[in-house]
């Protein structure tokens, strides 16, 4: 119950930050917000505040915000109505929900980092047989602190220099054991294996792996802002290089994609490693969900922003019968991608529900 409770506040917090970016534009630009419900369906409660109603609905892993005149058949043509405004204010109040995401996220990321970023420590826990560090007479719980002259405080750091050594070229490792200070070369083998997206790549691998040992690494906000910026960007290019691999058959789909059933999963699995887990899933989540929503397909808010830009160049609006039937199909086609996925979801996550 409580790992529940806990994914459908995570889910509720994502869809109100996005619902309210939208209201706030709108009202910002003289639009009249009529509605602003978490979830969809039946209206269960609600009050109501100046012009606006806000309500929770019976289904609610959703919600939406309901403009003055945004449905050509109610238009009045008065001044608060969305279809009123300019095409560039409309375009304002549509990107200002998946906006509102992606600064949510880079507010989380900034958070984390003040709190606390979990790292792994540089000990190493196992040696894998047959691998060069095995043979080189590094040893379980050793702590390498330095290898070619860098110093490496983090797991991270300490993989990212032997990944990048693809020649073979034997690497100095300084390592501390029981308070000695010790030297090793040694030179990684050279694997092909898969990076995120699935692809072929080839790295250095000396055959360590890490002890479960966490350490929460505190920068001041200053700091904390710039990593917060960085991870956002690094994020989103890896986003948008996933979905054109998608879309060009780089990636399997069924692998690779993951909908709210198995969001929910990964979700309760964060929270049960702590608060700040739970904020990274969180991070994470609201960039799927700024870059996912600001995708040109009709229905979501970079469809809407395509039916702008066409209204731009030719001067009128898409008809709503036209806007009205390629949102049907696009609906139809939406819904069968998500039962799709939530089906793999099911066969993907099941197994480790039950455990």
């Amino acid at each position: 119950m409580l790992t529940f409770l806990i994914v459908f506040a995570v889910f509720s917090i994502l869809i109100i930050v996005h619902e309210l970016g939208h209201m706030f534009a709108a009202k910002k630009v003289g639009i009249k917000v009529e509605k602003f419900s978490l979830g969809f369906g039946k209206k269960l409660f609600g009050v109501k505040k100046g012009d606006t109603e806000y309500i929770i609905s019976i289904f609610p892993f959703g919600g939406y915000v309901k403009f003055a005149g945004d449905d050509p058949a109610e238009r009045k043509g008065t001044a608060g109505e969305f279809l009123s405004k300019s095409p560039l204010k409309r375009f304002f109040v549509i990107v200002a929900g998946p906006l509102t995401n992606y600064a949510f996220a880079f507010f989380l990321f900034t958070a984390i980092f003040v709190m606390g970023s979990p790292s792994l420590t540089t000990s190493v826990g196992r040696l894998l047989p047959d691998y060069p560090a095995a043979n080189s007479g590094i040893k379980v719980d050793d702590l390498i602190f330095e290898i070619d002259g860098k110093k490496v405080k983090y797991w991270d750091d300490l993989t990212g220099i032997i990944q990048k050594d693809t020649a073979g070229e034997p690497l100095d490792f300084k390592i501390k054991r029981q308070g000695r200070l010790m030297n090793f070369k040694i030179a990684p083998r050279i694997i092909t294996t898969k990076n995120i997206f699935g692809q072929k790549t080839t790295v250095g691998m000396i055959g360590i792996a890490p002890r479960e040992e966490v350490v929460f690494v505190r920068h001041n906000p200053i700091e904390a802002i710039f990593l917060g910026g960085q991870r956002l960007f690094m994020l989103t290019g890896l986003t948008y290089k996933g979905l054109w691999l998608l879309a060009t058959g780089g990636l399997p789909v069924r692998e690779s994609v993951t909908g709210p059933i198995g969001i929910a999963f990964l979700i309760g699995e964060a929270a049960k490693l702590g608060f700040v887990q739970l904020l990274i899933i969180m991070a994470h989540i609201n960039v799927a969900l700024a870059v996912f929503n600001l995708l040109p397909f009709p229905i979501l808010d970079g469809g809407h922003v395509l039916f702008l830009g066409i209204e731009k160049l030719r001067g009128k609006p898409v008809s709503a019968r036209t806007q009205e039937a390629i949102g049907q199909v696009a609906l139809y086609l939406l819904v069968a991608l998500a039962l799709f996925i939530s089906w793999n979801d099911i066969n993907k996550f099941l197994p480790f529900m039950k455990k």
